[in-house]
C-alpha cells in the first residue's frame, strides 16, 4: 500500500519546506518515502510541487496521481486538481476553496497561532498529518527536535501551529488511512548528496564548479563537508576554469571533482582533452536536463549519453557511470574515482535532476574518511619517465615535489613528456593510451537483470530509469493476462559489459528501450557494439520523470 502527498504552489511559498518537513518525519516513524520535485526555473512565481509517496514496502520512483493535494495558490488547484484520485482529497489555502477542494486557510491560521505566515508549512503538514489518520503528536515530537536550536519558543509555536493545522480539518480528518510504519530506515538521502558524500569520504580534496541546475546539489553537498573532510570548494568563474582547475589538482596529486550540467559540461570538452592527453584522473558529475542550448534548465532528461561518450576532440578512453539509484550514486562514485586513478584517465558520472533530488530512505551511510587508492609510483626517482610505454597502457604515475622530474604537456610528447612531433613516437603513445580501454572494458559492469528467467518481454534501460523499471516490471507481473517481463539496467554506460549483455538480450521476443531523449541514444550504442537488433522505444522528452504507469501504457 502506498499514497502520494503533493504540495504545490508557487516558488517562494514554501512548497519545498513543507515536503522536506513531511519526509523527514514520515521516515523517522519507520515510512518508506520516495520524495521527487518538479519545480520551474525562477525565484518566485511559477509552479512547482514536491510529492512525498508514503509506503509500506521500498519505493522506486514517484506515481502520476495524488491522493492529497495542499494547494498553496489557485494556480495550483487549476493545475494540478485533476490530478487528484478518486476518493483523493484537495485541500486549499484559503477560507473558500473552488470545486472539490476544501479550504483551510493555513497562512491565516499561521498568523493567528504564531503571529507569523512563515509558519503556515507547519499547519499544512499538520493538516496532512490528520487528513491520512496518523498521530500529530509524533509530529509535533519531531518539530521539538527539529526546532530545539532555535529555542523553545520557536519551537513551541510550530508546535501548536501543527496542532491547529489537524484541527481544522474537521470530518476530514482519517479521510484516508495512511501506510503503516514497517521500520524502514529513518535517514533520507538524495542523489545529489550521496554522490557529495562518497566523494568526500574516498578523498576528494578540491571540488570547482560554476552553479548550473541540476548539478548545483551536488557541489553545495561538498561544500558542507568541506570543514569534516578538508575539502577545497571553488566556485570558479565559469566552467572552463574548473575543470582546468581539476587537471591542475590532479597533475598535484590531488583527487578533485566538478559537477555540472549538459552546458557546463560543452564548455569542459577541451579540458578533457587536456586530461586524456596528460592522462590526468578527473572526475566530472553531468547532471543531464533538457537541452539544446538552456532547454528545460530544472527539468529532466536523458539526453547527454552520446555527448558524454563523444564530448573532446581526438581519441582516448573514459569510463561512464550511470547510476540509477541513490545507492548506487554513492557506490558508483566512488568506483569512478578509483577507476579514473588506477587508468589514469577521465571518468564521468551521467546523472539527472531525478536522480539528483530524489529523496529515499537509506541505511546510515558510512561516512568514515576511506580514501582510494591514488595510484601512484613508490620508487619514482632520477630517469622518470611520466609516459613510459606499457602493456597495460598505465605508466608509472609520479607528482612533482619528489625526486622525480615529472613533465606533462598539451602536445604530442615523448615518454618523458617532452614536445615532439615525432610520428612514430606520437604512435606508440597513442596506443599505449588506448591499451586502457580494452582494461576498461574487462573491468565493465555487467547489467542487472531484474524479473522471470522465462520473461518474453524486456525493457532496457540505463541511469535513472532504473526506478520506474523495476516497478513496472513488477505491476506487469502482477497481471496474469499481460505476458511476463524483465528488466536489464545499465549502471555503466561505457565500456559495455558486452557479453553479459549479449546473454541477457537473446532471450525475450519483445525489447524496449527506456529512454529519456527522442532519438533512441542508448538504443543506437547497443546497434553500435552488435547487442541489438529490432527494439521499440519508449520515449518521454517534456521533462518530466518516467512513472510506471506511463511505461506500462507504452508498452
Amino acid at each position: 500500500m502506498d499514497i502520494t502527498i503533493r504540495v504545490a504552489g508557487e516558488a517562494g511559498q514554501g512548497v519545498q519546506t513543507t515536503g522536506t518537513l513531511l519526509a523527514g518525519v514520515c521516515g523517522r516513524l519507520g515510512l518508506h518515502v520516495a520524495a521527487t520535485k518538479s519545480y520551474m526555473s525562477r525565484i518566485r512565481g511559477g509552479l512547482n510541487w514536491f510529492d512525498v509517496r508514503l509506503g509500506e514496502a521500498p519505493l522506486c520512483a514517484g506515481r502520476d496521481d495524488a491522493d492529497v493535494l495542499v494547494a498553496l495558490s489557485e494556480a495550483a488547484l487549476d493545475v494540478l486538481g485533476g490530478g487528484v484520485r478518486d476518493g483523493g482529497v484537495a485541500l486549499y489555502d484559503g477560507d473558500e476553496a473552488p470545486g472539490a477542494a476544501t479550504g483551510v486557510n493555513f497562512t491565516q491560521i499561521a498568523r493567528d497561532v504564531a503571529e507569523s505566515k512563515v509558519m503556515a508549512n507547519t499547519v499544512a503538514t499538520g493538516a496532512i498529518f490528520a487528513v491520512c489518520g496518523y498521530d500529530v503528536e509524533k509530529l509535533c515530537d519531531y518539530l521539538r527536535e527539529q526546532f530545539a536550536d532555535k529555542g523553545e519558543d520557536v519551537a513551541e509555536k510550530n508546535v501548536a501551529c501543527a496542532r491547529a493545522g489537524a484541527e481544522r480539518v474537521g470530518a476530514l480528518r482519517g479521510a484516508l488511512t495512511g501506510p503503516k510504519a514497517t521500520g524502514a530506515p529513518p535517514a533520507l538521502m538524495t542523489g545529489a548528496e550521496a554522490i557529495g558524500l562518497a566523494a568526500a569520504t574516498a578523498g576528494v580534496k578540491l571540488a570547482a564548479a560554476y552553479p548550473m541546475t541540476p548539478g548545483t546539489g551536488t557541489f553545495t553537498t561538498l561544500a558542507s563537508l568541506a570543514d569534516d573532510y578538508g575539502i577545497v570548494v571553488e566556485q570558479a568563474e565559469d566552467e572552463i576554469a574548473a575543470v582546468n582547475m581539476l587537471c591542475g589538482a590532479t597533475y598535484g596529486g590531488v583527487p578533485a571533482m566538478a559537477s555540472t550540467s549538459g552546458g557546463g559540461f560543452a564548455l569542459m570538452a577541451e579540458g578533457l582533452s587536456l586530461a586524456g592527453i596528460m592522462e590526468l584522473p578527473i572526475c566530472i558529475v553531468v547532471a543531464q536536463r533538457p537541452g539544446p542550448a538552456t532547454g528545460l534548465p530544472t527539468r529532466t532528461g536523458q539526453q547527454d549519453l552520446q555527448f558524454a561518450l563523444r564530448a573532446g576532440h581526438g581519441e582516448f578512453a573514459r569510463a561512464v557511470y550511470a547510476p540509477g539509484t541513490v545507492a548506487q550514486c554513492g557506490e558508483l562514485t566512488r568506483r569512478a574515482l578509483q577507476t579514473a586513478h588506477r587508468f589514469q584517465t577521465p571518468a564521468l558520472i551521467l546523472t539527472d535532476q531525478f536522480l539528483q533530488d530524489f529523496q529515499t530512505n537509506v541505511d546510515e551511510p558510512d561516512r568514515t574518511y576511506r580514501p582510494i587508492d591514488r595510484c601512484l609510483a613508490d620508487d619514482a626517482g632520477k630517469g622518470y619517465k611520466r609516459y613510459a610505454v606499457t602493456d597495460s597502457g598505465v605508466s608509472p604515475r609520479a607528482i612533482p615535489g619528489g625526486d622525480a622530474f615529472v613533465v606533462v604537456d598539451s602536445d604530442s610528447h615523448t615518454d618523458a613528456g617532452k614536445i615532439s612531433e615525432d610520428l612514430r613516437g606520437h604512435v606508440a603513445q597513442q596506443d599505449k593510451r588506448m591499451r586502457k580501454a580494452e582494461a576498461l572494458a574487462d573491468e565493465a559492469l555487467a547489467p542487472e537483470y531484474y524479473g522471470p528467467d522465462d520473461a518474453e518481454r524486456l525493457l532496457v534501460c540505463w541511469g535513472s530509469t532504473y526506478g520506474p523499471c523495476r516497478e513496472a516490471v513488477d505491476a506487469n507481473n502482477a497481471d496474469r493476462r499481460r505476458k511476463p517481463a524483465a528488466m536489464l539496467h545499465f549502471a555503466q554506460v561505457w565500456p559495455l559489459h558486452v557479453a553479459a549483455a549479449r546473454d541477457a538480450l537473446g532471450g525475450p521476443d519483445e525489447v524496449y528501450c527506456v529512454e529519456g531523449n527522442q532519438t533512441a541514444q542508448f538504443a543506437a550504442l547497443l546497434r553500435e557494439c552488435g547487442l541489438l537488433d529490432a527494439c521499440a522505444l519508449i520515449s518521454r522528452y517534456d521533462g518530466m520523470p518516467f512513472t510506471a504507469r506511463y511505461i506500462l501504457e507504452a508498452m
